[in-house]
């Protein structure tokens, strides 16, 4: 009796230090936490949308539209353009060349300014070129009166390119808001593993120290041996289980680094040390998701988009139609002697309706196949359009609604699941108290433990399942929800 008394003695002492050193390593763990630098989303949002290649890629995409629409403007450049030519044989000047031309496109009517300077003398230069030694300059015009005169290639080239401007920054925010969904799923798909980690560790640290409180008592013969043997299985298996969450939290780590580059561009890693932030389930309104409808009908990517590549479909068929028409272009020139205004010559050698150039060109295909049949693809691809348009609107609009469904599912399930909990939480303490009174068994202990355990990890994955739901019902919506 008295070994027993000592023994007991002993044992209050061993569980009385375990317990002790117990509360100072969770005390140091809470520190380790205190101290460890928690990585919020809107850290990550900050690493994103500033050093993120795919972010700096899409901005590239909207310079790549107004590099188009430069170039485009190059058609209505002015030109100038000379050219030279002289021929000497026998002591005889052939012929002596000068043409040179400024060329000025006008925007309107397709017109083309042009102001020339020409010299062509020698014996043998053609007399309907030939001009005097002071030369011959013109300025003059040369305008579509059929094809072209409403719309021309040049015109239709320039406002599609600008149409285009909005398509790439259409897709450069689609690309933008893809690049930011990804990284908050693996966001939070992060903070579930360490939840996950967090809370079996708990479950490991729980199941030692009843292991040892149950071999103090096998020792005093309290317990049977088989209740030790029992404890210590379920310390092996929460190891275990522990492990293998432990090289998810490693993986989930490094998914979300996938998503951290520096200002130099050089890859990062999110530290070991580094803890999500805590997270609930919150409400979302109705009124929310009716706001997101109407902005998507609006401003989704995709919609705008299409309606970008319709106003482009509408100049061309604009185009198309214009090249149904016969192709007449009337040029006409008034010529002058003149190199100068300070000198004098004769009223006859100066500009007047005596001293002009004119000309006329027509063609017309007869049959007009290859204009007609240009035209009817640009109406089907128009129709196509429309069709895609109209199919695109409903599929995003029910799109928006299925993740509303889903986030007020994850607010039903999250509500019965604290409460399970809850009621989960009073059993193990009943049963503690029962088995405290030898009215229970181990076996039962562990059962209601790790179904609490695991009723806690499935909360924070009905978490973490509509953060990236909410993050989801934005994305749908063609925008994304800023962690301010």
């Amino acid at each position: 009796m008295k070994l027993k008394l000592i023994a007991y003695g002993l044992i209050s002492c061993l569980l009385f230090f375990l317990s002790k050193g117990s509360a100072i390593a969770q005390a140091q763990n809470n520190k380790v936490s205190d101290s460890s630098k928690v990585f919020a989303l809107q850290d990550l949002q900050e690493f994103v949308f500033k050093n993120h290649p795919i972010v700096k890629q899409a901005a590239l995409l909207s310079d790549a539209a107004r590099a188009n629409v430069l170039q485009s403007l190059g058609y209505f450049d002015p030109a100038l353009k000379a050219a030279f030519g002289r021929k000497l044989f026998g002591h005889s000047e052939y012929y002596n060349h000068w043409t040179s031309e400024l060329k000025v496109p006008l925007w309107l009517a397709g017109a083309d300014l042009k102001i020339g300077y020409d010299r062509n003398v020698g014996e043998y230069t053609n007399p309907e070129t030939h001009t005097s030694l002071s030369g011959l300059t013109g300025i003059g015009l040369s305008i579509p009166l059929g094809q072209g005169l409403i719309i021309d290639s040049r015109r239709s080239t320039l406002r599609q390119s600008k149409i285009m401007v909005g398509y790439a920054e259409a897709e450069r925010i689609k690309q933008i808001n893809a690049v930011w969904y990804n990284a908050v799923k693996d966001y939070w798909n992060w903070y579930y593993a360490y939840r996950q980690y967090q809370l079996i560790n708990e479950g490991v640290r729980l199941a030692q120290q009843r292991y040892l409180a149950v071999s103090g008592q096998t020792l005093l013969g309290d317990k049977p041996g088989i209740d030790s043997v029992e404890a210590n299985i379920t310390v092996q298996d929460r190891r275990i289980q522990l492990e293998k969450v432990k090289i998810e939290l490693q993986n989930a780590r490094l998914v979300l680094s996938n998503h951290l580059w520096s200002d130099k561009d050089t890859p990062l890693e999110l530290p070991v040390d580094a803890v999500p932030q805590l997270a609930a389930a919150s409400k979302v309104d109705r009124q929310v998701v009716d706001t997101l409808i109407r902005q998507a009908a609006d401003q989704h990517p995709e919609l705008v988009k299409l309606r970008a590549k319709s106003g482009q479909l509408a100049i061309e068929r604009s185009y198309r139609r214009e090249m149904l028409k016969p192709k007449i272009n009337v040029t006409g020139s008034l010529l002058s002697k003149r190199r100068s205004f300070d000198t004098y010559v004769p009223d006859y050698y100066d500009f007047g309706w005596s001293n002009y150039k004119v000309g006329l060109e027509f063609s017309f295909p007869l049959f007009l196949r290859a204009e007609r049949g240009k035209l009817r693809e640009v109406k089907i691809k128009q129709e196509q359009l429309d069709y895609d348009l109209q199919q695109s609107g409903r599929v995003i609009q029910n799109d928006v609604m299925t993740s509303y469904n889903d986030l007020k599912a994850y607010e039903s399930q999250l509500a019965i699941q604290i409460k399970n909990i809850d009621y989960q939480q009073v059993l193990l303490k009943g049963e503690s108290q029962k088995f405290d009174l030898g009215e229970s068994t181990l076996f039962l202990i562990n059962s209601r433990e790790s179904k609490l355990i695991d009723m806690q990890v499935k909360r924070e994955e009905m978490i973490a399942g509509f953060q990236k739901a909410l993050a989801g019902l934005y994305y749908k919506a063609g925008t994304r929800q800023n962690q301010d």
